[in-house]
């Protein structure tokens, strides 16, 4: 039985950047974040039974997944300017009693770990960025099968199919 779905196979190569978005499907390249050119949106990879990546679709992802990243950068700039000033803050305690040191370590724990939080998923989005500019966007970095659109466009920063991202949790 034919699904329409074709194999898809990436590869790295080096690519010309362009300074227009083609519209028709399968027309080339389309830019990318720094100017590197990625293979067309029809290339990208889809399950079975899945319509092909229109252009409309990846500018959405990437023009997502770029704010995401602007926004995460903000907020680290911000965790790291609280985090110096509770840094400064804690030294000395003059006047302190057990409670208010307490509280003021319990605040720059916090602080922390929102600004691994946050790192953490800048270095998510950024790699899914890469992806959809290498061309390996909609493939599970596990089994190398399309992930598939519906999870890409829910949740573009994701790495592995369903199956593998299951198998992944039950360990």
């Amino acid at each position: 039985m034919k699904t329409g779905a074709k194999t898809v196979v990436a590869k790295k190569t080096a690519a010309k950047t362009v300074e227009k978005s083609p519209v028709a499907a399968g027309a080339g390249t389309v830019p990318a974040v720094g100017g590197t050119a990625v293979t067309s949106p029809g290339d990208l990879a889809v399950r079975p039974g899945e319509d092909p990546w229109t252009a409309e679709e990846v500018e959405e992802i990437r023009t997502g997944l770029a704010e995401e990243a602007e926004r995460l950068r903000e907020e680290l700039v911000a965790s790291e300017e609280t985090l110096s000033g509770l840094m400064r803050d804690s030294g000395g305690g003059a006047g302190d009693d057990e409670a208010d040191t307490g509280t003021k370590n319990i605040s720059r724990e916090h602080e922390l770990s929102l600004a691994a939080n946050a790192r953490e998923m800048l270095r998510q989005t950024e790699h899914a960025l890469e992806r959809l500019q290498g061309g390996t966007f909609a493939l599970c970095e596990s089994c190398a099968k399309p992930i598939g659109k519906a999870r890409l466009q829910a949740f573009p920063r994701a790495t592995l199919c369903v199956e593998c991202k299951q198998r992944q949790e039950r360990r």
